[in-house]
Formats: structure tokens, C-alpha cells, sequence
């Protein structure tokens, strides 16, 4: 039995998907004072508001346009959803980081993911997605550079 809020919830990554991307239709889905936290991604946490609700969903529909969200696991309690799930696309869109723009390679990527989302009356009031990003960085090709952290780190420095 799907309560009406899974139903919200499921119908955001409808609007989330390469096929759709409806970016207006997925913020609309937001309270007034609705937050989206990306946690996780290249630059450590981003909340999101107001217009900028969609950012990442019209980054993502570029960065792997034929996205897709497959949900292993859905979790309601009232008005809380805790979904286990993957982030499933091709790369074929530049993916942007602090030090430049990374070329898209072809790569299938499968990028697991925990997200959880918060609605008061009938609105999304906040969405926590918790990307799995080594997971992602290493499907990209994008291997850690320790030696480097590990000379920064040196005693003396």
C-alpha cells in the first residue's frame, strides 16, 4: 500500500528522470521554504533553495542524461521517507569540479545513495540525498590522490 506521501516522494524522481527532467515540476513539489542538501558531492555539502531547488536535477539530467534512479529499499514513517537506492546512468556529460571539468567518458555509472525526505502537508520540506561518492569518483576514473594529502600533512608544514 503506497501512502500519499511515498506517492510525493515517488513522483519527485519521476520528474527527476533522464526521460522527464521536469526541473519546474520537481521544485514545485517543495514547501515555500522547501531545502535541498546535497551531501556529499564535489564540494562537501550544498542546501539548495527557493528557485535553486532544481540545480542539481538539471545538473544531473547533463552530467547523465539518461539518469535514473533505481529504489532498492522505501521506508515510510508518517511523514518521513528513507529510501536505499542507486543513481544509474552514462556519463556523457562534462562533470565540473574545483579543478576543472572532467571529460565524459562513456562510463555506466552506479552510484549508491541514501536520501531522505521530510513533508509537511503534502510539500516536501526537506530532502537530505546522501551520495556515495568514492563510489562515484572511482567509477569515474577519479582514484584519490593520498600522496599528495599525505606530503600536506607532513610534520613541519
Amino acid at each position: 500500500m503506497t501512502t500519499d506521501t511515498e506517492a510525493l516522494v515517488r513522483r519527485a524522481y519521476h520528474l527527476a528522470e533522464g526521460d522527464v527532467l521536469d526541473v519546474q515540476g520537481f521544485v514545485d513539489l517543495f514547501t515555500e521554504d522547501g531545502v535541498f542538501n546535497g551531501i556529499g558531492g564535489v564540494s562537501g555539502q550544498e542546501s539548495y533553495q527557493g528557485a535553486q531547488l532544481g540545480d542539481v536535477v538539471a545538473w544531473m539530467g547533463k552530467f547523465l542524461p539518461d539518469v535514473h534512479r533505481e529504489l532498492h529499499r522505501v521506508n515510510v514513517l508518517r511523514d518521513v521517507v528513507a529510501i536505499e537506492l542507486s543513481i544509474q546512468g552514462t556519463f556523457l556529460g562534462p562533470f565540473e569540479t574545483p579543478a576543472g571539468v572532467i571529460q565524459p567518458t562513456g562510463a555506466k555509472l552506479d552510484i549508491p545513495t541514501a536520501d531522505f525526505w521530510y513533508v509537511r502537508d503534502g510539500k516536501i520540506e526537506t530532502f537530505n540525498c546522501h551520495i556515495g561518492t568514492t563510489a562515484m569518483f572511482a567509477q569515474l576514473g577519479v582514484l584519490p590522490d593520498f600522496a599528495s594529502a599525505v606530503a600536506a600533512s607532513a610534520p613541519g608544514r
